[in-house]
């Protein structure tokens, strides 16, 4: 187990110091968020004021975003790190892909961040191994690709894609497709053994792959004080779309 850190919704100006002082605690990695600031903006910071701990999204919306924006940026911190990104992505919910990103929301979900997942790394296989960029699915059509927009080979090429998820599908596509699965908070340890396990299992079991394949993301309400305890009982009753999962 590895105990990682959550970046505080803070500007810019305060991520140095953070990243400094989550390394010489010795948290195993600190994670970015997307709710009131870009989530990448802060990873070239990290990066910057880190030695070796990880550094990644949890999350970036990845239906706000073309599977080549997300490609670029994620290659460009790998470089940077020297392989030390986790791309993490979710793929928010269906009032703020159309009301706050002004997107459009897919008939199928778990399909288009399948392609999304594929496309993107179709797009670094293209610029590590010189593979010709050839993807046609239903959602995505990525054909393009002239020396002059591919940024070339990296020293750590293998940049790990975690994807959150609540329900089955999203949780067996982890399974299947990624090297990572951020769980809710909002998850029980009930739900967790009972539904989202055996779903990654499941998609594990599609790919050929075993539990080591796969690292599990965790970040569970922790109260330590009366005032901790009433912010999380907030928080979980805000999302009462989210009540399967609190049982």
């Amino acid at each position: 187990m590895k105990l990682d850190a959550a970046l505080p919704l803070v500007a810019l100006k305060d991520v140095p110091a953070i990243a400094k002082a989550a390394q010489e605690m010795g948290f195993a990695a600190l994670w970015t968020q997307e709710t009131q600031h870009d989530p990448f903006l802060p990873c070239t910071l990290i990066a910057e004021h880190s030695a070796d701990m990880q550094f990644g999204t949890a999350i970036a919306v990845s239906f706000a975003r073309s599977p080549a924006n997300i490609a670029y940026t994620a290659w460009d911190l790998s470089a940077q790190s020297g392989g030390r990104f986790i791309l993490g992505l979710g793929t928010q919910v269906k009032a703020h892909i159309e009301r706050r990103f002004g997107m459009t929301w897919p008939d199928s979900v778990t399909g288009k961040l399948r392609e999304q997942i594929q496309v993107i790394r179709a797009f670094w296989d293209c610029w590590q191994n010189g593979t010709k960029l050839n993807f046609r699915g239903e959602y995505y059509k990525a054909t393009l690709m002239s020396p002059f927009f591919n940024p070339g080979a990296i020293e750590n090429p293998n940049i790990p894609i975690y994807i959150a998820g609540v329900n089955t599908g999203l949780a067996k596509l982890a399974g299947e497709l990624c090297e990572g699965f951020h769980a809710h908070p909002f998850n029980s340890p009930r739900y967790m053994n009972e539904v989202i396990l055996p779903a990654i299992e499941d998609g594990l079991q599609k790919s050929g792959r075993t539990r080591k394949d796969i690292t599990i993301s965790m970040t569970p309400f922790i109260a330590t004080s009366p005032e901790e305890e009433s912010f999380a009982r907030m928080q979980i009753a805000f999302m009462p779309a989210h009540r399967p999962i609190k049982q």
